[in-house]
């Protein structure tokens, strides 16, 4: 058999969040479930932050409240404590908790250095573990800070180190402002397995250099089987200055696929939905390059 590679969809979360267009909750809602009949099984839908600071997420209790969860395991991302609560009030599937990775990206995106996050994360964590919800936790600009350069590994794998203690079953390093080479996933792969042994390991990238699909290619061939992407490539945080969208899902499927690895998503449904989303929902482009070329060989 095949070795599998479970996609984290999470362009309804990261790839809508700094986007110019705003996407009504039913929109939203239609976007979620394309990608469900397109093979999905895990996504970011929802983000528990401040409304002002991030519109696009001002509906998540709404979209929550709304999915089809008989398919489809759906994850809240939550940055503090009244974020966990409301994740928790709203019934997500699974709870993510941002940790940072460096402090100038830290005080600019949670007001919070790399410890302060650590030191909540050990605070709140039991409300997840109380409520019965699986736990994970990102770690933001693991790989630089668009702030203050080049983020250490070894800081990284501290990180992880802490999340683990606290509870994460899963640990997801973010190449937040898309700075990382396929050498620095494998050095930060093997940092963190050390750290972090009994927790899973799951890799985000975006694709500012243009670096991001061979830094999947590295994270699978260091052994990890989880990657998170955003259909049609959309994304971008509010605050990293730069920071462009996340690698396509359609074009992980396209490389993983063709090298012999199972995904479970339907390639051309996929491509359709990125159709959709650049046509009919934003109405503008798109990063993804299978949705302009389509796979190969064409499907009749």
């Amino acid at each position: 058999m095949s070795r599998r590679i479970e996609i984290v969809e999470v362009g309804p979360r990261d790839g809508l969040q700094n986007d110019p267009v705003l996407l009504d909750t039913p929109v939203k809602l239609e976007f979620i479930d394309r990608l469900i009949e397109a093979g999905v099984k895990r996504m970011e839908a929802a983000s528990f932050v401040n409304p002002k600071l991030v519109p696009a997420m001002a509906d998540s209790d709404a979209v929550m409240d709304k999915v089809d969860r008989s398919k489809c395991a759906f994850i809240g991302l939550a940055l503090n404590e009244r974020g966990m609560r409301r994740a928790i009030e709203a019934g997500c599937d699974e709870i993510n908790f941002v940790m940072v990775a460096s402090e100038g990206f830290g005080k600019a995106n949670q007001n919070a250095t790399p410890e302060e996050t650590a030191d909540l994360l050990d605070r709140i964590a039991v409300l997840a573990h109380d409520a019965g919800i699986p736990l994970s936790a990102t770690i933001s600009v693991a790989f630089g800070d668009p702030f203050d350069g080049a983020v250490d590994p070894r800081r990284v794998a501290a990180l992880a180190a802490r999340a683990e203690a606290a509870g994460a079953s899963e640990i997801a390093l973010g190449d937040t402002i898309g700075v990382a080479t396929p050498w620095d996933v494998r050095a930060a792969a093997e940092a963190v397995r050390v750290a972090a042994p009994k927790a899973r390991l799951r890799l985000h990238f975006h694709n500012t250099r243009n670096t991001a699909i061979a830094n999947v290619y590295a994270a699978v061939e260091a052994g990890v089987d989880v990657i998170d992407a955003s259909c049609g490539g959309i994304g971008g945080c509010p605050f990293a200055p730069k920071a462009t969208g996340n690698v396509a899902t359609e074009d992980v499927v396209y490389l993983l696929e063709k090298g012999g690895y199972s995904t479970g998503i339907d390639l051309d449904s996929m491509i359709a939905t990125a159709r959709w989303l650049e046509e009919t929902a934003l109405k503008h482009p798109i990063a993804s390059a299978l949705a302009k070329a389509g796979g190969f060989p064409a499907t009749p």
